[in-house]
């Protein structure tokens, strides 16, 4: 008898978790290692929210068990932040609040998905979403995107790739890895494909902040108000307010759904740590200045990152206009030496830019698109330029 479940056994360690702890070891051990892997800001969380946690630390309220859903006022704000920023509305009863986005992932899946059940998976895709599936017991259907599209799928791809057993389409802008941002038609345009086709749609709206220049971020049920009652939000203060550490995320859906999951909450984690919540409380429940201050800074380190890759012989690499990724091709490099060896995948180049370059970068593999990698601007601008510059002259730059 196996000592570990074969459900257990079958989930794939993070990738991009997995190249950062790799190359914050090599920091540990004295290499001077700059790393691209995690989409993780490099900015501290603004001040006022870490004083409302010193305070929530302080009120004796906050010592003991809260409702598993999350904090009534939490849920309240949370509602009423997402009528502000994306038009979406939606009561209290229809927030849970969770440890972090990834677990407001792994339950909406949970929630929704039966053995047999097909999901379909726009590719390049964030790495957590096929072990979420998968772990419900669903089956992944990649639906394979190309840079040429924009990395952006169409409604004739999604509409060959269905079959009898299709229940959910995972709908993400903007996009980790590519940072491609879908137009409001196109948005609308999906949603309606949904609709019609009779399928769930799970949309991840963590990036919504992060959009540049002419590009603007469009929620599916705002533009789709019908399909509402078969949609699931998920979202979190991470990327937006700088606070990854502090796994704060929540699910948005139909009140069925939402109680269900809330169910599942409770006896799997209770509730999130009340500190964190009211932490979020305070970030939701205040102004986007820090998070206009931010996304300035990422936008001016996006053009820089791609202008610079551009410049490396064999790389091409379009310009996101979301989240903070560079998402560089680089079919042109591989199957020529790079240093002491030739590497013919992006997995075997990560290796050797890592080993010889001391550059850490996630290779496309992770994400469903062999030949890429994903690049985090989401650091100092020195680091960044140093990081690339460092790549260009082991790549023959």
């Amino acid at each position: 008898m196996a000592r570990i479940s074969k459900r257990i056994a079958s989930v794939s360690e993070s990738a991009t978790l997995a190249i950062d702890a790799k190359a914050k070891a090599l920091v540990a051990a004295g290499e001077d290692v700059i790393g691209f892997g995690a989409g993780e800001p490099d900015f501290p969380t603004p001040a006022s929210i870490v004083e409302a946690a010193v305070e929530a630390c302080r009120d004796p309220r906050n010592h003991k068990y809260t409702p598993a859903a999350g904090l009534p006022e939490l849920r309240e704000a949370i509602a009423a932040k997402t009528a502000r920023d994306s038009g979406y509305q939606v009561a209290a009863s229809q927030v849970l609040v969770t440890n972090g986005g990834k677990q407001a992932v792994e339950e909406a899946c949970a929630t929704l998905l039966d053995p047999g059940d097909e999901v379909l998976l726009p590719a390049p895709y964030w790495t957590t979403y096929p072990e979420c599936i998968r772990l419900a017991g669903a089956e992944v259907v990649e639906v394979p995107t190309t840079g040429a599209a924009g990395f952006k799928v169409s409604v004739e791809q999604l509409d060959a790739a269905v079959t009898e057993r299709t229940k959910l389409l995972l709908f993400v802008s903007p996009s980790n890895p590519t940072g491609a941002v879908y137009r409001p038609d196109e948005v609308r345009e999906i949603g309606q494909w949904a609709l019609e086709r009779g399928i769930w749609v799970l949309t991840d709206e963590i990036y919504e902040h992060l959009v540049y220049g002419d590009a603007t971020f469009s929620s599916v049920p705002v533009l789709v108000p019908e399909l509402a009652d078969r949609c699931v939000v998920v979202n979190g203060v991470a990327k937006t307010y700088a606070m990854t550490g502090w796994r704060v995320g929540w699910v948005l859906g139909p009140r069925d759904v939402v109680a269900a999951a809330s169910n599942l909450q409770s006896h799997a984690t209770s509730n999130v740590c009340n500190v964190a919540q009211r932490a979020a409380l305070a970030a939701v429940s205040g102004p986007l200045d820090a998070v206009a201050e931010m996304r300035a800074v990422y936008d001016r380190r996006r053009r820089s990152i791609v202008s610079m890759l551009r410049d490396i012989p064999g790389v091409d690499c379009p310009e996101p206009e979301g989240a903070f990724y560079a998402f560089p091709s680089f079919e042109g490099v591989l199957g020529r030496p790079v240093g002491s060896v030739t590497p013919t995948t992006t997995l075997e180049l990560a290796g050797v830019v890592l080993d010889e370059a001391r550059v850490a970068f996630v290779p496309g593999e992770a994400f469903g698109a062999p030949g890429y990698g994903r690049f985090s601007y989401a650091l100092g601008d020195e680091a960044m330029t140093e990081g690339i510059a460092r790549l260009g002259k082991l790549l023959g730059a």
